[in-house]
This record gives structure tokens, C-alpha cells and sequence, in this order.
């Protein structure tokens, strides 16, 4: 466990750990350093370099434990969500015209498909992440009366009346605030079911972003199903 986040002291929460995200930005990276080359070329590369390049200022600022942000890190860490998502969906494009006009023999079509869902999976668990309620810096040490308006409500942000078991867990009770993995898994469940399992979405921007992600996803699935049943049946 961290120590608690340096700022308003109504704060029970401990200061996010820096590395689970880093984690799934340097997975995320290295899905695209090992695409196909008839998918893309060396355009991946440029993507991957400027990702390195971004996520060490960050990690420089906040090595551990994300306590510290300026008006700078916020930009980056903003600007890095946003490469690795508009990057994958121009990815997404290709690889849909490839699944469309490519030969039935062409397996590799396939292994770049699912690398290019998970990708999308990180790349919208990062923007969220860095969207919500002011970012994670500010999750965790603003007073949550001060807190930005919060475009995702999870479960724990209304179990408080719930059983105690539960409760306990709760945002009023708890001090609760959502981490990478609770949108890892929020937009993981947006690309396999379509919809919004976990976390709901409240502002515009995270329902647009959400719908986005959904219908991308599922147009990859509908090709890759349909080309594996032509491959089958072929």
C-alpha cells in the first residue's frame, strides 16, 4: 500500500500505483511492434517511439505512486491516451479493408485482428482512466466535493446502503475511487458485449467513447467470424 494522497485530508484513499498502467502501455506497444508487416509498416514504429518517448517524463515525475501532476504531465499523460487510441482505430480502418478485400488464405489476417482488439481494449481502459474525475492524481487527493463531474459510475459508487459486507467497499464508506484495472475491465466488457456491464457512462464525451469502442470492436468480430467460417467451409 502507498501512503495517502498528498492534498485534502478527508481523503482515505492511497495514491494510485504508477505501474499497472504502464504495464498495459507497454503491452498495448508491443501488440504493434509485432503486427503483421503487410498490415502496417513501419508507421507502427513511429507509433511505439512516441509512446517511450511520452511515458518516461511521466514515470520521471510520478516513479511509483501517482502523487504529483502538472499542467505539462496532465497534457502528456492525456496526449498518450489519446495516440494509442486514435493510432489503433486508423489500424482498425486497415485491417477492416484487409478482412474484406484480403484472400481467404491469408491466416495472418487472424492473429492481427485479435491483436488489434486487445489494443483497442488497453487504449480505451487508458483514456478513461486518465478522464475521469480530473485524472488519477486528482481522484485521490482532492476532496471529493471538489472533484471534477465524473463521467463513469461504478457499482461502488452506490453499494453505501447496501449489506455491510458490501458497504464496506463503497464510495461513502470506503473512500473507494476506481483504478487502471477497474477500467481495464470496464472496457473490456464494452468490447465483448456491447454495452456497459460495469461501469455506466454519464457525460457525453464517455458515452461517445464508449460507442466508438463498442461498434469497432464488434464490426473486428463480425469479420473475423465471417472469414473463419469462410476459411472453415472452404
Amino acid at each position: 500500500m502507498g501512503e495517502p494522497g498528498e492534498g485534502d485530508q478527508t481523503r482515505r484513499t492511497h495514491p494510485e500505483h504508477r505501474w499497472p498502467a504502464v504495464a498495459g502501455l507497454l503491452g498495448a506497444l508491443a501488440l504493434y511492434v509485432f503486427l503483421p508487416n503487410e498490415l502496417l509498416g513501419i508507421q507502427r514504429y513511429v507509433v511505439v517511439i512516441i509512446g517511450l518517448a511520452l511515458i518516461v517524463p511521466l514515470i520521471v515525475i510520478n516513479p511509483r505512486h501517482l502523487t504529483k501532476e502538472t499542467l505539462w504531465s496532465r497534457a502528456l499523460s492525456v496526449i498518450l491516451a489519446l495516440l494509442l487510441v486514435i493510432a489503433n482505430q486508423v489500424t482498425l480502418v486497415i485491417l477492416l479493408f484487409q478482412l474484406i478485400s484480403a484472400q481467404p488464405e491469408a491466416l495472418w489476417l487472424l492473429l492481427a485482428a485479435l491483436q488489434v482488439w486487445v489494443a483497442n481494449v488497453i487504449g480505451f481502459a487508458l483514456l478513461y482512466w486518465e478522464l475521469d474525475r480530473g485524472g488519477p492524481v486528482v481522484r485521490t487527493s482532492v476532496a471529493r466535493a471538489k472533484l471534477p463531474v465524473a463521467d463513469f459510475r461504478f457499482p461502488q459508487d452506490e453499494d453505501d446502503d447496501a449489506v455491510e459486507e458490501v458497504a464496506r467497499r463503497s464510495s461513502a464508506v470506503h473512500d473507494w475511487t476506481p483504478r487502471f484495472n477497474d477500467y481495464l475491465y470496464s472496457s473490456l466488457s464494452n468490447s465483448m458485449a456491447f454495452s456497459a456491464t460495469d461501469a455506466m457512462p454519464l457525460s457525453p464525451r464517455a458515452k461517445l467513447l464508449m460507442g466508438v469502442q463498442a461498434f469497432g470492436c464488434f464490426v473486428i468480430l463480425a469479420l473475423v467470424i465471417a472469414r473463419s467460417v469462410g476459411i472453415i467451409g472452404a
